[in-house]
């Protein structure tokens, strides 16, 4: 079986395409589920949309639901349509995130942390002044609000969860290789799921999120792997799917999945 679970459209402000779009390139693409996960507004926001090139805005979101909603029924046996969404994490606010997601039929809901003490993780201009010290308390302060965002309950899947290096390869080298341990192990416990992300070949870092390195871990520690190539252009549907499966089997990994009404369902690797 193949999926695609991380895909956006124009609503967010920066990609390309209407829903349909992206379910007719999957179905080009061979793949018999299809997940529409575009950015949640910022309900911490006062504005109906706070930043227009980053999410879609609260007014927005109802209308989003109801188009998957119809397309899913509209694409019934040609390809199964999951509604999803691809939510900022923000630990103070995450009550708030709770509430408001739980008003809506999400099939799954992927927690991404996009920020670090309120600054982009795609800005590279962040490491320019600081030292080793400062560099190992971002990296540390990174993994550990996704540890926050597993525990937090409000999701089913980890978003790209090595993304700082997109602009700045060099983070993966920056030594606090014990917060990954410690990172893959609360994931477990918490039985969340992490993607493949391959939208990292779009970055400077280019290659897949997470790195090798990470999957190896998450495999010790028996944490759920998925697969969401993060389009922002229908075109990249599916994008790598294949090369991530057999990357995957030549780990050590013996299935992957996605999840349905907020169930897990289990897909075998051949």
């Amino acid at each position: 079986m193949k999926f695609d679970i991380h895909t956006h459209h124009y609503r967010c402000g920066h990609a390309d395409g209407d829903i349909r779009d992206y379910i007719e390139s999957a179905i080009s693409s061979g793949l018999q589920v299809i997940g529409i996960s575009d950015h949640t507004p910022y309900f911490h926001r006062e504005e109906d949309r706070a930043f227009p090139l980053i999410t879609m805005a609260k007014s927005e979101l109802a209308n989003y639901v109801q188009e998957v909603i119809q397309l899913k029924q509209e694409y019934a046996g040609k390809i199964d349509v999951l509604l999803g969404i691809e939510s900022d994490f923000f630990q103070k606010q995450a009550d708030l995130y709770r509430q408001m997601l739980s008003e809506y039929p999400f099939d799954y809901i992927i927690g991404s942390v996009h920020q670090v003490y309120d600054v982009s993780i795609f800005n590279k201009n962040r490491w320019s002044s600081l030292n080793t010290k400062q560099q190992i308390d971002v990296k540390k302060e990174y993994y550990r609000l996704i540890q926050e965002s597993a525990k937090s309950g409000i999701f089913q899947i980890l978003g790209h969860i090595d993304a700082m290096k997109g602009y700045y390869p060099a983070f993966s080298d920056i030594p606090a290789n014990e917060v990954i341990d410690e990172t893959m192990k609360i994931i477990a416990e918490c039985g969340v799921a992490i993607e493949i992300n391959t939208s990292g070949k779009t970055k400077i870092s280019g290659g897949w999120y997470p790195s090798n390195a990470m999957l190896e871990r998450a495999l010790y520690y028996g944490v759920d792997v998925t697969f969401g190539s993060d389009a922002h252009i229908p075109e990249r549907v599916g994008d790598e799917l294949l090369e991530v499966r057999s990357k995957l089997k030549e780990i050590g990994f013996k299935e992957w999945v996605y999840y349905k009404q907020k169930q897990k369902h289990i897909v075998p690797f051949d």
